[in-house]
């Protein structure tokens, strides 16, 4: 996959973080409403309100563009820093607090629809595939791996198979609740049911890893 860290533009000179900000606003939406191989550089740049030069100055090709995306998405809900352990914060909190955030992500209408998308774009593209469950999928189960490995260091939890746990974490928040949003089966959660169901998660796992 390419790397989405672009280069200083001159020395010393960042990028201007407002337009980069804008062209992975303008790719969210048009990939999700035109598909990928719809989507193009051009269409992007005209949305963003850029030049395609300057879309290519952020973003080396589609594929890191997309990535970029998918990674933008995440991040809008679970920011790097919601896998840390602050000093003083119990343990529960923490899970809380990823579990809130992850649970609005997956059942939000940008990631139901991409979802969809995936999952009518992999048997043709499986490249694209990959590229989607690095960018998303892969990197939150990576961020939960090493937050659970310090929390185990920590003596709070017993975790003898952090990516597993990290992995049975998130399969239980999706629920059954997400399948039906996918299959157009259901309607989103209640707040207030949303919040039950999270609490119920954090306290079930709390209690399968408690020393």
């Amino acid at each position: 996959m390419s790397n989405n860290l672009a280069a200083p533009n001159g020395p010393g000179r960042p990028k201007d973080l407002a337009k980069r900000q804008a062209i992975l606003d303008a790719a969210k939406v048009l990939f999700l409403s035109h598909g990928y191989a719809n989507t193009s550089m051009d269409a992007v740049a005209t949305a963003a309100g850029v030049s395609k030069l300057t879309v290519y100055s952020h973003f080396n090709d589609k594929e890191t563009l997309f990535s970029s995306a998918v990674m933008a998405k995440c991040e809008e809900q679970l920011p790097p820093l919601f896998f840390e352990l602050p000093d003083g914060i119990p343990v529960e909190n923490v899970l809380l607090n990823i579990a809130r955030g992850f649970h609005h992500l997956i059942n939000s209408d940008e990631s139901v629809n991409l979802h969809r998308l995936m999952m009518a774009l992999g048997t043709q593209d499986p490249k694209l595939s990959q590229i989607f469950f690095e960018a998303g999928p892969e990197r939150m189960v990576q961020g939960m791996e090493r937050l659970l490995k310090r929390i185990d260091e920590t003596g709070a939890l017993s975790i003898d198979q952090p990516r597993n746990a990290a992995e049975h974490f998130f399969c239980l928040l999706k629920g059954a609740g997400n399948f039906r949003l996918l299959y157009c089966c259901g309607e989103p959660l209640s707040e207030e049911a949303a919040e039950s169901h999270v609490q119920e998660v954090v306290g079930l796992f709390m209690r399968a890893y408690r020393p």
